[in-house]
């Protein structure tokens, strides 16, 4: 290879060290919209054609997809790695920490739901509470996927046909959900009065432990929602 394709091909990796490299919270298109001791939730939104800046995650993650989507994934220090990811894609991103940047090659917003996990030192470390990390559940009027279990987080997506429903069961610790589609839920807690919940495509909302419920699709539409459940 000679000098000039030798330079051709090194640019990319000789700016990507050059750039300014921020923190998650630094970059633009990552909104901070849920944060506590467990977890911080950022909605990502990239307009076509464009890209982030290079921006570090010191924490391993989970990605949960809206919308279809082709990504050139810039890890610095790696060749870039072209991607093409499609609606509700969930997936555990390579462990922490690294620093990379996110470019939308498509002709519509690269749009995702970002949840780092706080404590990925103490859950890599946990020996896995789930009896299975891949399955598929039938349950009355919909599906539960049970997609994968990273750092000891099971990773499941559910969908539910109008009427649907989850039969009654405990959570024994806290679970993050992050709706696909529109939805109306309505929520039996065991000891409590009815109660509905409602959520729009995109939004999180982190659920505590120590419940026992059972879930109906009360819309007049599918909903679909993935739900990350913690030891």
């Amino acid at each position: 290879m000679n000098r000039s394709l030798l330079l051709l091909f090194l640019a990319p990796f000789l700016l990507a060290q050059t750039e300014q490299q921020v923190e998650i919270t630094a970059e633009p298109h990552h909104h901070l919209v849920l944060a506590n001791d467990q977890v911080r939730v950022f909605s990502v939104d990239v307009p076509p054609h464009t890209d982030t800046l290079i921006h570090w995650h010191h924490h391993d993650y989970i990605y949960v997809v809206l919308g279809d989507a082709t990504v050139s994934n810039e890890v610095v220090g790696k060749p870039p790695v072209q991607v093409t990811l499609h609606d509700g894609q969930t997936a555990f991103a390579p462990p922490a920490p690294f620093a990379h940047r996110a470019r939308n090659l498509s002709d519509k917003p690269f749009r995702n739901v970002t949840v780092e996990l706080l404590q990925d030192e103490k859950l890599r470390t946990l020996k896995s509470p789930w009896d299975s990390d891949r399955g598929l559940d039938i349950l009355h009027g919909g599906t539960q996927e049970i997609l994968f279990v990273k750092d000891a987080v099971r990773a499941s997506e559910f969908e539910l046909q109008p009427g649907g429903a989850i039969p009654t069961h405990h959570h024994a610790g806290p679970h993050l959900v992050v709706a696909l589609t529109d939805f109306e839920l309505r929520i039996d807690i065991a000891g409590k009065a009815p109660a509905t919940l409602t959520q729009k495509a995109g939004e999180s909302r982190w659920v505590p432990g120590n419940v026992t419920d059972a879930i109906t699709n009360a819309g007049h539409t599918p909903a679909k929602f993935v739900t990350l459940e913690f030891p």
